[in-house]
């Protein structure tokens, strides 16, 4: 199960939880192309429990894209990290 939580206060914040599949990533992908831009975006990550290789590859376009990844699990933060040193 996946649960996107949005919330605005002079920027986007969506919550996550759950675990994030590649149909859930295209679902976030939309709703963030859908935003006003310039708007500042935040991913809170807190509540999310498993993601694999697309979700790891999502979120390292994220923060490329200056979208800010709160809470982001040490374990996801080390993926990203190390998904960026290889490339």
């Amino acid at each position: 199960m996946h649960r996107i939580h949005r919330s605005a206060n002079g920027h986007v914040v969506f919550a996550l939880s759950g675990r994030m599949d590649p149909e859930h990533i295209a679902v976030l992908e939309a709703l963030i192309r859908s935003e006003a831009n310039g708007r500042p975006i935040a991913l809170d990550l807190k509540n999310v429990t498993l993601v694999g290789q697309d979700a790891i590859a999502f979120l390292e376009r994220c923060e490329a894209n200056n979208i800010t990844l709160a809470n982001c699990p040490a374990y996801i933060r080390e993926w990203i990290t190390r998904k960026r040193s290889e490339s």
